[in-house]
């Protein structure tokens, strides 16, 4: 075909307007499923401090005969455990032309665009806190006029339900000292889930909760026997094979994918012995004009509180 002599065509015109669509498309990754899942209480000091305690007697035969003179036993004290606020911050600034004179596609308020997106942002650095930067975890630090406090995360409390490769060790359990990897991290298994969990049971622990990385999720849902959840959808003809829910001998787990654990790790957890204890909860405020700029800023104080370390499972040194 051949265009008519004369046409004037898009090509030839300078002044048609841009096509810009008003939806922006973003996949990136804000979930924070850990921290939503646990519980929400106040911490009122810098140092939030909490107890935990256990039954003084084992179980044992229990019976007395008539007229028979009571007795008793040395009362143990409850132990008491604490926790560093972390102040996490995100700041936003925008210009005076950008905020108040051009329009901007897709944005009818840009600050309160980069508020919600700087908000998502800071709850992904609290879970990465709360759950360790490292597959080790991360020490509480006290901090000072020049050093910022850092919150201890998960793995620094957990001592009872714990597995290890070769030359790993639990930390001292308070917070203050990070685990000793294994030397040989191996593909995580079904066996050495199972063998934590009936520890759980044993020490009372009740989990709930199965956090995985990406790679382990795929063995789970793979490889594990306690697959009873995948169905077939009468709608598609298809099968799903991703395991939402592991049925095991001890606990039924919900599977749960969780984008900023350390992939070495995987835990079992009871969302009801853990707590984000917040001396500050998230909130923004405007800075001072030093410019034609706005600036904004979001604060949040808070903690992890490790209510009561038995209650949870660490499979460690996988390849996940």
């Amino acid at each position: 075909m051949t265009q008519v002599t004369g046409t004037q065509s898009s090509y030839d015109v300078n002044g048609n307007r841009e096509d810009l669509s008003d939806i922006i498309f973003d996949v990136s990754p804000s979930d924070t499923p850990i921290l939503s899942a646990i519980k929400k209480t106040t911490a009122t000091a810098t140092k939030h401090e909490w107890q935990t305690d256990a039954l003084e007697a084992a179980v044992a035969t229990n019976a007395a005969i008539e007229g028979d003179e009571a007795s008793f036993t040395t009362p143990t004290a409850t132990t008491k455990l604490d926790n560093y606020t972390q102040i996490l911050t995100k700041n936003a600034i925008i210009s005076g032309t950008q905020a108040k004179g051009v329009t901007h596609a897709g944005i009818k308020d840009m600050m309160a665009y980069k508020m919600e997106r700087k908000m998502k942002e800071i709850k992904k650095d609290a879970e990465k806190s709360m759950f360790g930067t490292t597959h080790i975890g991360n020490a509480k630090v006290a901090g000072n006029d020049t050093t910022a406090r850092e919150m201890g995360s998960l793995e620094t409390y957990l001592v009872t339900n714990v597995h290890f490769e070769a030359g790993g060790a639990v930390s001292a359990g308070t917070g203050a000292d990070v685990m000793t990897a294994g030397t040989t991290p191996v593909a995580f298994t079904e066996a050495n889930l199972t063998a934590q969990l009936e520890s759980a049971f044993d020490e009372g622990g009740d989990p709930s909760m199965l956090c995985v990385s990406a790679t382990n999720q795929g063995i789970v849902s793979g490889s594990f026997a306690g697959n009873a959840t995948r169905f077939a959808n009468t709608n598609e003809a298809s099968l799903n094979t991703s395991i939402k829910v592991y049925e095991g001998d001890f606990h039924t787990l919900k599977v749960v994918p969780c984008r900023q654990l350390a992939g070495r790790n995987v835990y079992a957890i009871d969302t009801n012995y853990l707590a984000c204890a917040d001396l500050r909860p998230a909130f923004s405020e405007d800075l001072a004009k030093t410019g034609d700029a706005y600036k904004k800023q979001i604060i949040w104080e808070t903690t992890l509180e490790v209510c009561n370390e038995k209650a949870h499972v660490l499979v460690a040194d996988t390849t996940g």
